[in-house]
């Protein structure tokens, strides 16, 4: 993701977490701090389909965001772009990589389950709307180096 790419993901950001969308300036800072963020774009026929942000503070990697557009769900974006921070994650020597999914995105929390995550905390009202987030970690040290799913939750 560079500074062009920004309206269109602000775009994005606000159709798909209506409730929750980040502010066009938020996307401005994280980028700007290049020492501990890195965020991703997915293209697809010339338009931005999907994004990803990742914070590390040594030894802890935090996902900030992932989203992908629900006509293009399914088809391995996410998965591509969680793979990719998870190896970002690997590159600046975090331990873990926590994130938080709302309780009520089960397909979310699946895919984070296939790459090895496991649910450690609930924040109860997390969400502006009072949905509960799930607080999962991948213990990097543990993972296969390949950064895909592990065999045996593959479908």
């Amino acid at each position: 993701m560079n500074a062009a790419d920004i309206p269109a993901v602000h775009e994005l950001e606000r159709r798909l977490f209506p409730v929750d969308a980040w502010p066009l300036q938020m996307f401005v800072d994280e980028l700007a701090q290049r020492e501990t963020r890195r965020y991703l774009v997915a293209e697809l026929a010339g338009g931005i389909v999907g994004y990803a942000g990742l914070m590390c503070i040594e030894p802890i990697a935090d996902v900030q965001t992932i989203a992908v557009v629900p006509e293009q769900e399914g088809n391995g974006i996410g998965s591509a772009l969680l793979a990719e921070l998870i190896r970002e994650s690997r590159r600046r020597h975090a331990e873990d990589v926590l994130l938080e999914v709302r309780a009520d995105n089960p397909r979310a929390q699946q895919l984070y389950r296939r790459f090895g995550f496991e649910q450690i905390h609930v924040r109860p009202r997390y969400y502006r709307d009072g949905v509960d987030a799930l607080i999962m970690r991948l213990r990097l040290d543990t993972e296969p180096p390949s950064d895909q799913p592990r065999e045996a939750d593959r479908p």
